[in-house]
């Protein structure tokens, strides 16, 4: 069995991971997160991460969508298994691109399609915070606050994007930890 080497094939324009034997490409491509922002009566619900990378700070219910699932059914299984939330979404809120990562943010705008959430096994607490109430120093990931404020700031129907300021997501988020 060959191993690959990184090489740009024959009619391409970047390097790639390439069979030197048989000259098959394994393509990379970006991971698709989808998430939500739920809201409910002027609150998100946030989660407080259980798990790396990040663990102890607060994120919207999102994570790595599945094979074989919709986005829209990948947001409301994340929404479950971080916050055992049951949402109905109510459209597209922000489409991001995280370049440093290779991935491809879908949030949606959602409400509880029935009362009652916990924290799931990869959330250590979740809990509904208002505007003024949010742990902005204590956010996981850039994202995350772009998504709220695009909430707070769009109107509905519209789509958000990377803000301005870093326009492919190649600005980490500090790497203070909780205690």
């Amino acid at each position: 069995m060959s191993r690959f080497i990184r090489r740009i094939p024959e009619g391409d324009d970047r390097e790639r991971l390439t069979c030197p034997d048989c000259g098959h490409v394994a393509y990379e491509n970006p991971k698709v997160v989808v998430g939500s922002i739920v809201a409910e009566d002027d609150t998100v619900l946030l989660c407080r991460r259980a798990i790396e990378p990040r663990r102890g700070f607060w994120t919207i219910p999102a994570g790595y969508m599945e094979m074989g699932e919709t986005v829209e059914e990948g947001a409301r299984r994340e929404a479950w298994e971080e916050a055992r939330a049951r949402i109905a979404l109510d459209g597209v809120l922000a489409v991001y691109s995280i370049a440093r990562l290779g991935q491809v943010q879908v949030i949606f705008r959602a409400r509880l399609a029935e009362p009652g959430f916990e924290a799931g096994p990869e959330s250590l607490e979740v809990r509904r915070f208002g505007w003024d109430e949010i742990p902005w120093d204590d956010l996981a990931f850039p994202s995350v606050r772009w998504a709220l404020h695009a909430w707070r700031e769009g109107a509905p129907g519209s789509v958000a994007l990377n803000p301005p300021e870093d326009p492919r997501g190649m600005h980490p988020q500090p790497a203070e930890v909780v205690p």
